[in-house]
C-alpha cells in the first residue's frame, strides 16, 4: 500500500485519482447507466454507488465517534466477512439517482472527505490507534482506511469502467 509523506500528498492523490475516475463517466449516456456487461462486475451506476457508499461510511464513522457514539464497522447489520449485502445496500440507496446526481453527490462526499483530512493532525492521520473505529487487528492508521476506500478503488475501478465503455459504447 502506498505511503504518504503528508496529508497534502494524500489529498492530492485522492483528488487526482478521483478526477480521472470521474472523467470516465462524462460520455456514458444515462440510458446505459444500468447496462451489465459480462466481463465487468459493476454497471456505471453501481460503480458510482459503491464509491458513494464507502466514502459516506468513512465520514459517518468519524462523525459518530466524534459524537461519542459507538461505531459499528463496516455498517450496522453488516460484517467484514460478508460485504455483498452492504454493496447491495449501496446500489439500492444510490442506484435510483441519475448518473449526474450520483456524480454530484460523490463530488460533495470527496470534498467533505478532503476537508476532514485537512483538519486532522499528522498524528491522527498517520499513527495507528488514533480512532476507535480504525482500531482493528490490522492496526491501520486512519490514512490507510482512507486510501483503501478512495485512491485504490478510484484507480482500479477506472480500469473497469474504461473496459465497460470499450465494450458498451463501441
Amino acid at each position: 500500500m502506498r505511503q504518504y509523506e503528508s496529508k497534502a500528498d494524500l489529498i492530492q492523490e485522492i483528488t487526482e485519482r478521483y478526477q480521472k475516475f470521474r472523467q470516465e463517466f462524462v460520455e456514458i449516456p444515462e440510458a446505459l447507466r444500468n447496462q451489465r456487461i459480462a466481463s465487468v462486475d459493476k454497471t456505471p451506476s453501481e460503480n458510482l454507488s459503491y464509491q458513494i457508499g464507502w466514502v459516506s461510511l468513512l465520514l459517518s464513522w468519524e462523525t459518530q465517534e466524534q459524537q461519542g457514539m459507538s461505531v459499528h464497522t463496516p455498517a450496522e447489520g453488516y460484517k467484514w466477512n460478508n460485504l455483498g449485502g452492504l454493496y447491495q445496500s449501496f446500489y439500492q440507496t444510490y442506484g435510483s439517482l441519475t448518473l449526474a446526481q450520483q456524480q454530484e453527490l460523490l463530488d460533495q462526499k470527496v470534498t467533505a472527505l478532503c476537508q476532514w483530512i485537512e483538519g486532522l493532525s499528522d498524528q491522527e492521520l498517520f499513527e495507528a490507534g488514533q480512532r476507535d473505529w480504525a482500531t482493528t487487528k490490522a492496526q491501520w492508521p486512519v490514512y490507510k482506511w482512507i486510501h483503501i476506500n478512495t485512491v485504490a478503488p478510484f484507480t482500479n475501478f477506472r480500469t473497469k469502467i474504461r473496459k465497460w465503455k470499450k465494450e458498451a459504447l463501441h
